[in-house]
């Protein structure tokens, strides 16, 4: 005689939990700071589309907002770094122009126009810009100088020996191949705008799902925790310290090849774009938040924001106001959001 059994069906504990544990994950999705900031992003794309159809929706347009970004992203990829952490850097616009001219005076130094001297350029930009980084991470971590005050110190530093070394001139010895590369385009876009994104991508999946990821963010949460749990916190703030400076050297690179001079006037406001487009994006001034996603966009607002002003005719002192305030309410944000997690 066999015995019929009732299809099994989920309790409605279980089906309450599961659509309960999905609308947790929608609303964890929806409220996060990468999509309301590319609702903001999205936003302005219509505004400045709508003010000036003739200029801002066109590819021209589009792949000069991606190279603008590109070289700013890549040191915001340090910059997210250093301030998850808790730390800070204002040295990475001054470090940027040194590695360059230290590249230019390079490929100058072994000539040609082949991609020998390009290399040599490159070599010298990154270990440049590295040195400057741990120098940074050392003042901090062993001369127990503030974050804010070492790396300020450094910014006019970097800039000043940058202009000894060539009487305030920029320099334009530039290999024909960089030159040529400057103008590449892999799939329609900019070689340097690939560039940028696979640092974008590599740094946010090492921040994400890596050890060095999650010591950073224990470090920027709760340094004396990490010290407890085994971290050398000095050691890894130095790594992260040289990261960033790696990082500005690359940078200068890049603005290297896209200008095909040192631009040495032109880097001054990098560091409070950077800083800003970090802090919009999600990351905190205190550390323990963050990521290379919100940093992206928050890159893209500012750069976007600049280019539609221009576009539109706004007199370029107002971008500087522009960003300015756009700093001051990213963090006013910022602050707020602490305050609910401190009461939460």
């Amino acid at each position: 005689m066999s015995v019929q059994t009732e299809p099994t069906t989920p309790s409605l504990d279980a089906v309450g939990e599961k659509v309960s544990a999905r609308r947790r994950a929608l609303t964890k999705v929806f409220s996060a700071t990468p999509f309301y900031l590319g609702g903001i992003l999205l936003l302005m794309a219509i505004v400045f589309s709508i003010l000036r159809p003739d200029a801002f929706p066109t590819p021209a347009n589009f792949r000069n907002i991606l190279t603008d970004v590109s070289i700013l992203l890549v040191m915001a990829v340090g910059m997210t770094f250093v301030m998850v952490a808790g730390g800070f850097d204002l040295s990475i616009g001054s470090v940027l122009v040194f590695s360059g001219v230290m590249a230019a005076k390079t490929m100058g130094a072994v000539g040609g126009d082949g991609w020998m001297p390009v290399f040599a350029g490159l070599v010298v930009s990154v270990v440049a810009g590295t040195l400057w980084g741990v120098f940074n991470g050392f003042c901090i971590t062993r001369l127990r100088v503030p974050a804010l005050i070492a790396t300020l110190g450094t910014m006019g530093a970097a800039l000043g020996i940058a202009r000894l070394i060539t009487d305030g001139n920029d320099v334009r010895t530039v290999p024909l191949s960089l030159i040529r590369f400057s103008v590449d385009e892999w799939l329609g876009l900019p070689a340097l705008v690939w560039i940028s994104a696979a640092v974008a991508v590599l740094g946010g999946l090492a921040l994400a799902y890596t050890r060095f990821g999650r010591h950073t963010y224990i470090v920027g949460s709760n340094a004396e925790a990490a010290r407890r749990a085994g971290i050398n916190v000095d050691r890894h703030l130095l790594k992260l310290y040289a990261l960033s400076g790696l990082l500005a050297g690359a940078a200068g690179m890049m603005s290297l090849t896209r200008f095909s001079t040192t631009t040495i006037a032109g880097h001054t406001q990098d560091a409070l774009q950077v800083i800003t487009g970090v802090v919009l994006g999600g990351t905190s001034l205190f550390g323990g938040v963050g990521t290379v996603v919100g940093t992206t966009v928050g890159m893209f607002i500012s750069a976007v924001l600049n280019n539609g002003l221009i576009v539109v005719d706004v007199k370029p002192f107002w971008q500087e106001v522009a960003i300015g305030f756009i700093l001051i309410v990213a963090v006013f944000i910022d602050q707020r959001r602490r305050s609910r997690r401190d009461r939460g």
